[in-house]
């Protein structure tokens, strides 16, 4: 047998190892194609992988389709699979031990503008294959979830933090006021400035992404996070973001938050979610549900104000009445007292931004780790260690590169 047999058989293993922890999550096709992009060594091409998934013998009928789906993607579309590996890697979802908040976010802001300029669609979500339907599919989902909220208004002015190219301006153009798109990308401004020429009632700025301090207090009635928040939270500044939006927005005032990390663990986000909310007098109206078909995001919905939200009838949740949580003894209670989670809580470049410490031996690993997150992952497979490493590296291939 030559040297080279034993080389293949691993690299086979390998790959096939890849496609099996990328199909895990349950994932549509479009997302196993987008982490694998990111995930396996240069130099594997879009054939090669789908030949391997081909091979693989599913445990149920519903993997069989989308292995199917898979690999019919990849071989129609093999130079989509190298162009979402350089968009991918134009933004490093690590920081260095020294680097600064404000570095991270000039860092941020330079790399989403080489990602926007690889691909505009691709840069605003992997998954999108680069395909402005397949995008726009994804945008109406998530429109129609805002609107079943009661989110939007023709009286209602909205702020988008990481607003990337405007798809959501563009989309609810009719739907609120007045929308105030910001981002820290000057390329990525420019281009939904072209998008969005003529829409009266928007507005975009390219903002420095430390604070939301060109805003007055009370300014807007809901804000609009898509993908933003895993980036605040690299940049250890998603809880001066919390307590800046909770400054401008009214009373009543609702956030959408959409993703808040890309750790992998919904038990660890609805855990800084709830604190934060606590934190900064919010309400958590929607706590991480998954309701989207063709995005796996997870949505948090938070409430500041007096009244009854709507909710969605298809959710199977009744309406919830708001009970005030200004001058709530109950919430001041249960939030542990009036302690600032300021900026400094997780010390100064740690990168934890608002995530919750919590002892390993007091979670179930099930809950919070997957097969991605152990250093086997990529010594055994021969993964890329250096984007493995990183607990908010995996989900953001399945959802949206920059933001938006």
């Amino acid at each position: 047998m030559s040297a080279a047999a034993p080389k293949s058989a691993k690299r086979r293993t390998e790959i096939r190892s890849a496609v099996e922890d990328c199909m895990a999550a349950g994932v549509s096709a479009e997302a196993v194609i987008a982490r694998l992009a990111l995930h396996l060594q240069a130099g594997i091409g879009a054939a090669e992988v789908a030949e391997i998934v081909l091979d693989i013998v599913p445990s149920d009928s519903g993997d069989a389709e989308k292995l199917q789906e898979v690999a019919g993607l990849l071989r129609r579309k093999p130079d989509v699979f190298a162009t979402l590996r350089a968009t991918g890697a134009a933004v490093r979802h690590e920081r260095d031990e020294d680097e600064t908040d404000a570095a991270v976010v000039m860092r941020l802001a330079s790399s989403f503008d080489a990602a926007s300029a690889i691909s505009e669609v691709a840069s605003v979500q992997l998954a999108s294959l680069g395909d402005k339907q397949r995008l726009s599919a994804t945008t109406d989902e998530i429109v129609a979830w805002l609107e079943a909220q009661a989110f939007t208004g023709i009286d209602r002015d909205i702020l988008d933090i990481g607003c990337g190219t405007g798809r959501f301006e563009r989309a609810l153009s009719k739907s609120f006021n007045r929308m105030i798109g910001i981002d820290i990308s000057s390329r990525m401004i420019s281009i939904a400035s072209e998008q969005c020429a003529g829409l009266r009632n928007v507005e975009l700025r390219q903002t420095s992404g430390l604070d939301l301090t060109a805003f007055d207090d009370g300014s807007f009635d809901c804000v609009l996070a898509v993908d933003s928040f895993p980036y605040l939270v690299l940049a250890g500044m998603a809880e001066r973001h919390f307590d800046e939006i909770a400054r401008v927005l009214k009373r009543p005032g609702w956030l959408a938050l959409l993703n808040y990390s890309y750790r992998g663990s919904l038990f660890l986000d609805r855990g800084d979610i709830k604190r934060l909310a606590e934190a900064h007098q919010l309400r958590v109206v929607i706590d991480g549900e998954k309701p989207f078909r063709s995005w796996d995001g997870d949505a948090f919905l938070l409430a500041r104000c007096d009244g009854t939200l709507p909710r969605d009838p298809s959710s199977g949740v009744e309406a919830e009445t708001l009970k005030s949580v200004t001058n709530s003894k109950e919430d001041i209670m249960a939030s542990g007292g009036k302690k600032h989670f300021g900026r400094g809580s997780q010390g100064k470049g740690t990168g934890a931004g608002a995530m919750t410490n919590l002892a390993k031996d007091k979670i179930e690993e099930n809950a919070v780790l997957s097969n991605r997150d152990k250093k086997q992952h990529s010594e055994e497979r021969g993964l890329d260690g250096n984007r493995i490493k990183s607990d908010q590296y995996q989900d953001h291939a399945a959802n949206q590169l920059p933001k938006d």
